[in-house]
């Protein structure tokens, strides 16, 4: 589980997106991917972790500044290397968005020497 309480620059407003001072969909997704990691850093083991490699995410309604935000998450199928997660971001008792994250889990250090080696060669 992951939790916020709503700021400013959290809300579409600052994002962007449109002009209602309210949760915006990015602050969601990021309070989602923050409940994964979360979820997953006991589990790990010396030098692994996980990004996020795909998510869909619905927003039922939002929340306004002040409000606190609560992202549920829970793996529902593992395929080798990828971590397939339902949540649930609530406010009391309300559902605010769903969604489905796909995570794979990867070598830290051999992750971003790649990463490193791809801007060389880009560059």
């Amino acid at each position: 589980m992951s939790t916020m309480i709503v700021r400013a620059a959290d809300t579409s407003v600052a994002s962007g997106t449109n002009d209602l001072p309210v949760l915006s969909s990015s602050s969601a997704q990021a309070l989602v991917e923050s409940a994964c990691s979360a979820a997953l850093a006991e589990y790990f083991a010396p030098g692994e972790t996980s990004f996020t490699v795909a998510i869909t995410l619905e927003m039922a309604t939002s929340i306004s500044v002040g409000e606190e935000a609560r992202a549920h998450v829970r793996v529902i199928e593992v395929q080798d290397n990828l971590l397939i997660f339902e949540a649930a971001i609530t406010h009391l008792n309300r559902t605010i968005a769903t969604a489905h994250v796909q995570r794979r889990l990867i070598d830290r250090l051999s992750f971003m020497a790649r990463i490193a080696a791809e801007r060389i060669v880009s560059a």
